[in-house]
C-alpha cells in the first residue's frame, strides 16, 4: 500500500520542480514509510510514497517500464498479477521484478486502456506514456483506493492519494465550496462528485482519465458498472455451491504478502466468514483482533472470540472508552476534510492493534451492500410493497400529513419511532431510500443553517445527484436501485473512506476479499428472495456459511461497528456538546444558526432526542475547518 502525488501540464509542458512533488509525498509519508521516489520530465512530474507488500526488496518507484518509455507510480495491489504476468511473458513482455506493478506497466503498453478490466485488484494509479505523451490516471472498480484531483491555476492538474498531498502545494485554492458543506451535512462525508475546497474533486470510482499535453482537462471515463438488470435462474443448491467458490477464491487471492498478515475480527457475519475462509487455506494459526467497548450494550467481543476459539487463531483484543475523545483532532486530521462517521474512531484502534503484530488485514467490509445485509434495504424493499399498493397521489398527501404531524421519537422504542417511515412513504423509492441513507432530512437542514448559507447553495439540495443514480441505475426493483446507491454512493463515500485512511494513517494494509468485482457481480444477479427473506438479509451467503459459522453467528440480529458516542455527549462529554454552538470555527463561517446548535445540543444532553450523530457531524466539521485553512 502506497501513496502516490503528481503533476501535469496540461497546455504548455513547463518544467516540473522535484521538490514540489517531494514536499506533496512528504505529507503522506504515513501511507509509505519504506521508501519513495519522484520522477520529472517537461510538462509532468510523479512521485511515490511505499509500503512493502510484494516483492519487498525490488520494485521501487517511480517505476520505467523495460522499455523506458513509460512510467508508474501506483497505489494499491494486483491480486491476479501472477497470472497476468504468465499472459504478457507469452506475448513477449520482459519482467526484471517479481512485483505488481511492472505487470501494470505492460498491460499498458500491450493493451492500452482496455488493460483495466484484466486488473483485478485495488488501485489508483498514474502512467506516463513517454512516447504518446499522455498521462493515464485510474482507479479500481469499488473506489477501494482514493484519488484527488485539482486544476491549478498555472494550467496543471494536481492528484494525490489523500487531500493532505494537494493542500502541500501553494497553489491549491482554500475556498470552501457550500455545495459540499451542504453534502456533508446531508451524508456525514463528502461524496467523489467534490470535496470541501471548491475545485477540488476524487476521480470517481471505476473511472479514468487519460490527458494530453495541449488539450483540455478531458470528462472521466467509466471503466467499470455494476448491473442488477439481470437475474440469475439457476438452483438455488447451485448459486450456493457457486458462491462458497468465490468467497473461496477472493479470501485466498487476498492473502498473497511478503510480509505478516492477520484479520480483523468483530464477531459478526462478515469478518467470521472471511476469518473462517483464512483459516480454511492457512497451514498456521490466523492472527486476528478485535475491538470492544466499555458499554455492554454495545461490546461484541464475547463472538469475536468464540470464532477466534472455533477456528484457533492467534486473537488479541482491546476496549475503547470515552477516554479515547481526545484524540479527536488526530482523528480529524487523518480525513482531512470532515467525515462524521463515528465508528472510525474503534476502526482506527483495531488498525493500531493490528499494526502491532501484521503489516496486512483483511476486513469483512462489502457484504451487506452486495447481499442486502442493512436493516435500511430491508425497509426499503418492504416499503416498495406498500407504495405499490396506494397511488402516488393519496400515498403521498397521506402519509406526508401523517409523517409532518408524527413526533420525532428518538427516545422512544424502536417501533414506536414511525416518523421516518411515514415520511418515506409519502415519496418515491429513491426519496425514500435518499431519507434512510442521510444524516439530516432536508427539512432539518432549513432549519440548521443560516439565511446567508442557504443563498450561498442556492437551489441545489444533497439528494438530488443520489436520486439521479438511483434512477439511472441498471435495475429492476426498488432493492435494486437501493443497493446500487449503497455501491456507488455510500461504499466509497463512507466505508471505504473510513478504512483507507485508518489503515494508512498507521501504515497498515486493509485488503477487502467481500469486494471482489466477480462477487459482487454475482450478487447483483440474484432473485430478491436470496438476498432477503423476512427479516434476514444476505440470506444466501448465510446459507452457503452454515457449513462453517454457529447459527448464533449467522442469525443473530446485525449490531454494526458503533460507538456509544448518544452516552458519552450525555456524560463525559456533554460539555463538549455544549461548546460546539460557541465554536470559533464554525461561528465564523456564519452557516449555521446559532440558536438551533444550542437546542440541538440542550435537547441531546437532555434525553428528548438523540443528535448525537448531528453533534459528532457538526465537531468534527469543526475541526477540519481549521486544518484546510478556511477559517
Amino acid at each position: 500500500m502506497c501513496g502516490i502525488a503528481g503533476l501535469f501540464h496540461l497546455t504548455t509542458p513547463k518544467p516540473v520542480d522535484p521538490a514540489r512533488i517531494g514536499k506533496m509525498c512528504e505529507a503522506m509519508v504515513h501511507r509509505g514509510p519504506d521508501g519513495g521516489g519522484v520522477w520529472t520530465a517537461p510538462g509532468v512530474g510523479l512521485g511515490h510514497r511505499r509500503l512493502s507488500i510484494i516483492d519487498v526488496a525490488g520494485s521501487p518507484q517511480p517505476m520505467a517500464s523495460t522499455d523506458g518509455r513509460a512510467m508508474l507510480v501506483f497505489n494499491g495491489e494486483i491480486y491476479n498479477f501472477r497470472e497476468l504476468r504468465a499472459e504478457l511473458h507469452e506475448l513477449g513482455a520482459v519482467f526484471h521484478t517479481d512485483g505488481d506493478s511492472e505487470v501494470i506497466l505492460a498491460a499498458w503498453q500491450r493493451w492500452g486502456v482496455d488493460c483495466l478490466p484484466r486488473l483485478s485488484g485495488m488501485f489508483a494509479f498514474a502512467i506516463y506514456d513517454l512516447t504518446r505523451r499522455t498521462l493515464f490516471l485510474a482507479r479500481d472498480r469499488l473506489g477501494v483506493k482514493p484519488l484527488f484531483l485539482a486544476p491549478l491555476s498555472d494550467g496543471s492538474l494536481a492528484f494525490a492519494s489523500e487531500l493532505k498531498g494537494l493542500c502541500a502545494h501553494p497553489l491549491l485554492r482554500r475556498e470552501a465550496d457550500p455545495l459540499a458543506v451542504e453534502d456533508y451535512m446531508a451524508w456525514g462525508y463528502v461524496p467523489d462528485s467534490r470535496s470541501l475546497l471548491k475545485g477540488v474533486e476524487k476521480l470517481a470510482a471505476g473511472h479514468y482519465l487519460l490527458l494530453r499535453h495541449g488539450a483540455p482537462l478531458p470528462r472521466p471515463v467509466q471503466w467499470w458498472d455494476v448491473s442488477f438488470a439481470e437475474r440469475n435462474r439457476r438452483k438455488p443448491a447451485d448459486l450456493e455451491a457457486e458462491l462458497v467458490h468465490l468467497l473461496r477464491q477472493a479470501v485466498t487471492s487476498r492473502m498473497v504478502a511478503d510480509v505478516p498478515l492477520g484479520a480483523f475480527l468483530s464477531g459478526g457475519v462478515d469478518s467470521s466468514s472471511v476469518v473462517a475462509l483464512m483459516a480454511e487455506a492457512s497451514s498456521t494459526p490466523v492472527k486476528t483482533c478485535s475491538i470492544g467497548f466499555d458499554v455492554g450494550a454495545l461490546d461484541e467481543t464475547g463472538y469475536a472470540d468464540r470464532i477466534a476459539r472455533q477456528f484457533g487463531t492467534d486473537h488479541r483484543s482491546r476496549t475503547v472508552s470515552p477516554d479515547d475523545f481526545g484524540d479527536i483532532d488526530t482523528l480529524a486530521a487523518m480525513f482531512d476534510e470532515p467525515f462524521a462517521d463515528a465508528s472510525a474512531l474503534p476502526t482506527w484502534r483495531v488498525c493500531q492493534l493490528a499494526r502491532e503484530t501484521v503489516t496486512v488485514a483483511l476486513s469483512g467490509d462489502g457484504a451487506d451492500e452486495a447481499f442486502a445485509g442493512y436493516r435500511r434495504q430491508r425497509f426499503q424493499h418492504g416499503e416498495d410493497r406498500l407504495r405499490g399498493l396506494l397511488p402516488q397521489a393519496v400515498r403521498g398527501p397521506l402519509f406526508g400529513a401523517l409523517g409532518s404531524v408524527y413526533p420525532k421519537a428518538d427516545w422512544a422504542p424502536r417501533p414506536l419511532r414511525a416518523k421516518a417511515t411515514l415520511l418515506s412513504l409519502a415519496g418515491s423509492s429513491e426519496e425514500g431510500y435518499a431519507r434512510a441513507l442521510a444524516v439530516t432530512t432536508p427539512e432539518q437542514r432549513e432549519q440548521l443553517f443560516s439565511a446567508d448559507f442557504r443563498r450561498l447553495r442556492g437551489d441545489y439540495r444533497a439528494e438530488q445527484p443520489l436520486l439521479e443514480l438511483m434512477r439511472g441505475a441498471p435495475a429492476r426493483s426498488g432493492l435494486d436501485r437501493a443497493q446500487y446507491a449503497d455501491l456507488k454512493f455510500w461504499l466509497p463515500g463512507d466505508i471505504l473512506t473510513k478504512v483507507d485512511r485508518t489503515s494508512m494513517a498507521v501504515s497498515l494494509e486493509a485488503r477487502e476479499p467481500l469486494l471482489d468485482h466477480r462477487l459482487i457481480e454475482f450478487a447483483a444477479r440474484l432473485p430478491e428472495g436470496l438476498r432477503i427473506r423476512g427479516v434476514q438479509g444476505k440470506w444466501l451467503m448465510k446459507q452457503a456459511m452454515r457449513r462453517y459459522l454457529p447459527g448464533q453467528i449467522l442469525f443473530r440480529p446485525k449490531q454494526g461497528f458503533v460507538m456509544p458516542i448518544a452516552q458519552w455527549f450525555r456524560g463525559p462529554l456533554a460539555g463538549t456538546a455544549r461548546g460546539i454552538a460557541a465554536s470559533a470555527a464554525i461561528t465564523r463561517t456564519g452557516w449555521f444558526d446559532p440558536a438551533r446548535l444550542r437546542e440541538i445540543a440542550e435537547a441531546h444532553i437532555a434525553g428528548h432526542a438523540d443528535n448525537s450523530r448531528l453533534l459528532w457531524q457538526l465537531l468534527m466539521l469543526d475541526r477540519s475547518l481549521g486544518r484546510l485553512g478556511l477559517v
